[in-house]
């Protein structure tokens, strides 16, 4: 009688794959465990920490603006909850446009592996800058910085912000920390991950420090100005891969890049060597969020010129390998233009040629048709 044995096997309730396949709808049932401490008094006090904005000030009517108290907010340790919350929202949002969007067209186009990941990437992006600069022109308009640009720098220090301005902050600290657990759920190669987590890293680096140091002006500015130049990059990358010959989208992106370069150098010098650097009250103090001492400038446009340098030396690799790729792409077709010779030559001649030319027969041949036709 055979004795069956026991299924060693564990259950692949939190195996790999299985966190892959589902990790939109893990991640979903823990943001709504947030929402629903909403409804529950004893939870609800500390769900609002991870769902609204905190730390609001209400400043009341004056005799210039005679309409209703301004409902203000200044940063705290209790963002990184509501930037945690917020992160959870933005893994789902990329998973519905990539499951509902991105995954349809990859499977009405058959990319190969290496254009199927960035055709996810480029599309994830461009979805993103083109809502951010939306978003971000409609605060610069609202707020007057575009007829008014001296407001990124007077009234220095800018700590506190509306609610359009903090939401817009903190939803874009959670976007760029939602990207290391979507190197893990989009399984990115690991040769690409020392290259994206210098990408996200920079992004980080420079919102989070406008953030902290009260340059949300500037900071916002440069954000629109950075991702409208990102934004066409990645839909020019997108219609490349449809059709191949489109390449108008690139010349017109690599333009605005470099005046995106340059615009970015005169804001921040603008506002930070001439404006901060001018302004009455150069002192240091955490309690009031006054940054404006020399060190502190020198440190910001250190750190923004580094960083425009770094982009463009990116950028003339990226050129130089366009160019080369180009190059080498159209240097066979040139040297395969075959000489046709009249006249009959030996069956030897006219299948292989005489002296490096094809014969009329030789061309003519099933062989060497199929050659002209490729």
């Amino acid at each position: 009688m055979a004795i069956r044995k026991k299924s060693t096997k564990s259950p692949p309730v939190l195996s790999h794959e299985f966190i892959l396949q589902n990790h939109a709808d893990i991640v979903s049932c823990v943001a709504m465990v947030f929402l629903l401490g909403l409804m529950f008094e004893i939870t609800a006090k500390a769900s609002i920490i991870f769902v609204t904005l905190q730390y609001n000030v209400t400043l009341p009517a004056t005799e210039e603006q005679a309409t209703e108290s301004a409902s203000l907010y200044y940063y705290g340790i209790k963002d990184l909850a509501t930037v945690f919350f917020y992160m959870l929202v933005a893994i789902i949002i990329h998973a519905i446009i990539q499951e509902y969007v991105l995954d349809k067209i990859n499977r009405r186009m058959h990319f190969s592996k290496t254009k199927h990941s960035k055709f996810n990437e480029s599309g994830q992006l461009s979805a993103f800058y083109l809502f951010s600069c939306i978003w971000g022109t409609f605060i610069l308009i609202s707020e007057n910085y575009i007829s008014d640009p001296t407001v990124l720098w007077r009234a220095y220090p800018h700590n506190l912000m509306t609610f359009q301005m903090k939401f817009f902050y903190i939803s874009q600290l959670a976007y760029w920390f939602h990207a290391f657990p979507e190197l893990y759920f989009q399984k990115t190669k690991k040769e690409d991950i020392p290259r994206q987590l210098v990408y996200i890293g920079l992004y980080l680096f420079h919102i989070a420090g406008a953030y902290l140091l009260n340059l949300n002006h500037l900071g916002l500015v440069l954000l629109v100005l950075h991702y409208f130049v990102e934004f066409l990059f990645h839909i020019s990358r997108l219609f490349y891969f449809s059709d191949e010959k489109y390449q108008k989208g690139f010349s017109l992106w690599a333009v605005l890049f470099v005046l995106g370069r340059l615009l970015t150098l005169i804001l921040s010098v603008l506002t930070v060597g001439f404006g901060l650097a001018r302004a009455e009250n150069q002192k240091l103090d955490f309690s009031a969020g006054n940054f404006n001492v020399l060190a502190v400038r020198i440190a910001v446009l250190a750190s923004i010129c580094i960083t425009q340098a770094f982009m463009m030396w990116k950028f003339i690799n990226f050129q130089l390998r366009r160019w080369r790729e180009h190059s080498a792409f159209q240097a066979p077709t040139v040297k395969k233009k075959p000489t046709v010779t009249k006249g009959r030559s030996s069956r030897k001649g006219t299948e292989n040629g005489v002296n490096g030319t094809v014969t009329s027969n030789g061309a003519d041949s099933p062989r060497n048709r199929k050659e002209k036709s490729s």
